[in-house]
């Protein structure tokens, strides 16, 4: 490390000592135009006596300035024309500036990227996929706009993952039209009284030329690309549909919407129930759940209130007929008739891709009907993840699924059960069913549950699970499931010995995989990991076919389906004229245990992990008027933030209403707004809201100006 230091150290030191000399000497004036016109007949001379000396001087010279980032390369440029002529002044100047600036990449490489990268890694993630994926393109489109410095443009490039390689050729072809304009203009030095002379409205006209050539460029390779993605296939020469969409869930139900919205022509192919999973298995049955199991639990502890406690007589049947009665009274909103009202026809079918273009539709009622559209959109969500345990269909299981309607046949919850998984879903089931009877225990494979939060905000979930009755057991690998002698039988392994756990029900909750089989992707060649593989703008390996949703990933929330939805639809429809990537900066999500769990942005695990420095602010709700008169004054509002500034970088909400709660960090992160915002803002009281305004100025309790306080209080007490 300490060699690497000295060489640095060494490298700056020529590098300045250079410049230096070069300044020291009064040589900067030899590279502007009055210098190389009142010199030309000396250069001219001394070139007729010896033309291979100066040319390679001259060669050698432009690569030092280019390489230093000195002052005069465009003169210089122009001197190559006047001393050498168009044709070896093109020459001379095009591999001179290539070389020079390849050295200027590799020094700025050398002294800065690992630095740079270091400190500003996350930042530049974005910035370094998209040189690693596009890089040759943008670095060719910079070299043809000569308005951009291409000394800074050497620099910068050095700071990120291009290959030198790459960087050389392309900065050689980039330059040679910029370097033809200079070097004839050059060539004209004798009438040429300023460099601006040279931006005559012709020339000005072929720079924008030259700046427009690169979108053009694009454009073509990318035409290109696409027949050559769609060599073999036969495109209709008209369309019975502007858009087909495959899947009735958030993200296929929002795509519709927008699509009708904007009179397109729309076909929305759902093979089983409208509303997907949020509606039918998901967030709105689990959601109707939890409150029933909530208000049972508030029945227990009524003492805390003033009230009687007292136990709560109950139908588990009619619990859940309840869920089903909340599912009723929602679908009408993702209903048949309600999409088709706003201009969507909806097929109830299975939907398969026959070519990029026609779609082919089994129909329920037992007929083929075949589609072709200019754009389709694939949203068919995803399905609970069954592990592969031995012995599982043997005793068999439950998941998110399945449970409602296998529920609702029992007079009673299940007596033992278990529960796999310590994500938000098994943890939103485990506490539910503890609350309405179940013996509950919770099997997580992670040392503790909510992995992807903070070990505080696991191990408060943790205590909250446990004070309902839940028995949570992490780090515990389940190896099999036996039945014997009628029992239903789970072995788990803990610390390398094996642990027996009797069972009633078995609920898999370990995860969701997309749907991807039987839909043509595998016949089309259109790639899938895990989820079907898009670029930015949620297009697959064929540009008019895209995929939004849980099948899209990276996310498995609703509302990041709807979200996608957008992006979807209006890329499908308006592509052609602007395409728009998908913003996922500002992600919100909530588990809905007691009490719910939120967050937006980084939480500090995430933030080491990244290697981003924060600031960590904190307000607990013990200390909020409206949890003490809720009789909830339990959990806090945690917020990280860039040091020595009030913005904001994440959020993380525990307690009440929390998911409610994060809606006012969601829309100031999105919207560029910080602390000093949010505690500027009127915040009615008594409400939950509060404690937003109450981090906040914890926040601005710690960023006050020490040293102007204490002039401050030296002030009022000579005003005494």
């Amino acid at each position: 490390m300490q060699a690497n230091t000295r060489k640095r150290i060494l490298i700056i030191f020529l590098m300045v000592a250079i410049a230096a000399i070069f300044f020291h000497f009064n040589l900067h004036h030899l590279l502007t135009l009055d210098g190389i016109k009142a010199g030309q007949n000396q250069f001219q001379a001394l070139l007729s006596a010896n033309p291979l000396l100066v040319g390679s001087a001259f060669f050698a010279l432009y690569v030092l300035v280019a390489a230093l980032s000195l002052p005069g390369a465009a003169v210089m440029t122009l001197a190559a024309g006047a001393l050498f002529g168009l044709l070896w002044g093109t020459l001379i100047v095009s591999f001179a500036s290539s070389i020079g600036a390849s050295l200027a990449f590799l020094v700025s490489r050398y002294l800065l990227r690992d630095a740079v990268q270091q400190r500003f890694g996350n930042r530049l993630q974005a910035i370094n996929e998209g040189v690693e994926k596009d890089g040759a393109f943008y670095l060719f489109t910079l070299r043809l706009v000569p308005a951009f410095p291409f000394f800074l443009i050497n620099l910068l490039m050095g700071l990120t993952t291009i290959r030198i390689a790459t960087f050389y050729w392309v900065s050689q072809l980039g330059m040679l039209a910029g370097t033809l304009v200079f070097v004839n203009a050059g060539t004209q030095l004798a009438q040429l009284n300023s460099v601006s002379g040279i931006l005559s409205p012709t020339l000005v006209l072929s720079f924008l030329l030259l700046g427009i050539f690169p979108l053009l460029a694009k454009k073509i390779l990318s035409i290109l690309k696409a027949r050559k993605v769609y060599a073999g296939y036969q495109k209709p020469a008209h369309f019975d549909r502007n858009l087909v969409v495959i899947g009735g869930g958030a993200g296929g139900l929002v795509t519709a919407y927008i699509a009708a919205a904007v009179k397109a022509k729309v076909t929305l192919i759902e093979t089983h129930k409208m509303g997907g999973d949020c509606l039918n298995y998901g967030c709105v049955p689990s959601k109707a759940l939890i409150r029933s199991a909530k208000l049972a639990h508030q029945m227990r502890h009524a003492d805390q209130y003033g009230l009687q406690s007292a136990q709560p007589e109950f139908s588990f049947r009619k619990v859940m007929q309840r869920v089903h009665d909340v599912i009723a009274a929602v679908e009408p909103h993702d209903s048949i008739e309600r999409y088709t009202a706003l201009g969507v026809e909806v097929l109830q079918g299975y939907a398969r891709l026959v070519d990029p273009w026609t779609v082919e539709i089994k129909l329920n009622d037992g007929s083929t009907q075949t589609l072709t559209s200019r754009s389709i959109v694939i949203a068919t969500g995803a399905r609970p993840f069954v592990p592969p345990l031995p012995g599982l269909d043997e005793v068999g299981y439950v998941t998110s699924d399945t449970l409602w309607d296998e529920f609702a046949k029992l007079d009673a919850a299940p007596k033992r059960l278990v529960v796999l998984g310590g994500g938000p879903i098994g943890c939103e089931l485990a506490q539910s069913f503890a609350r309405l009877g179940s013996q509950v225990t919770q099997l997580e494979m992670a040392p503790r549950i909510m992995i992807r939060e903070d070990e505080e905000v696991s191990e408060l979930a943790k205590a909250s699970l446990e004070s309902d009755g839940v028995s949570v057991l992490t780090g515990h690998k389940a190896l099999r499931c036996e039945l014997v002698d009628g029992k239903k039988i789970l072995w788990a392994e803990f610390n390398g010995e094996q642990q027996r756990i009797e069972f009633d029900v078995l609920l898999c909750a370990v995860g969701r995989a997309a749907r991807l089989e039987g839909y043509g992707l595998e016949e089309l060649g259109i790639q899938t990991q895990r989820t079907i593989v898009t670029n930015d703008y949620l297009e697959t390996l064929y540009p008019n076919i895209y995929a939004a949703g849980d099948v899209a990933g990276p996310y498995q929330f609703t509302h990041t389906a709807a979200h996608q939805a957008w992006y979807a639809a209006v890329n499908a429809l308006f592509g052609q004229f602007k395409k728009f990537k998908v913003d996922y900066r500002v992600i919100p999500w909530t588990t809905f245990i007691d009490p719910e769990i939120a967050r937006v942005g980084l939480n500090e695990q995430e933030a080491r992990e990244k290697g981003i420095a924060y600031e960590v602010t904190r307000y607990g709700l013990d200390d909020l008027d409206r949890a003490i008169t809720d009789g909830a004054a339990h959990g806090f509002v945690k917020v990280l933030t860039q040091p020595g500034k009030d913005r904001i970088l994440g959020v993380t909400l525990v307690g009440e209403h929390a998911g409610d709660l994060l809606a006012e960090f969601v829309l100031a992160m999105k919207q560029g707004l910080g602390m000093n915002k949010i505690l500027g803002t009127i915040h009615a009281y008594p409400t939950w809201a509060e404690a937003n305004k109450y981090v906040a100025g914890e926040w601005k309790r710690n960023h006050s100006p020490q040293k102007l306080l204490v002039w401050l209080e030296k002030y009022h007490t000579w005003r005494r």
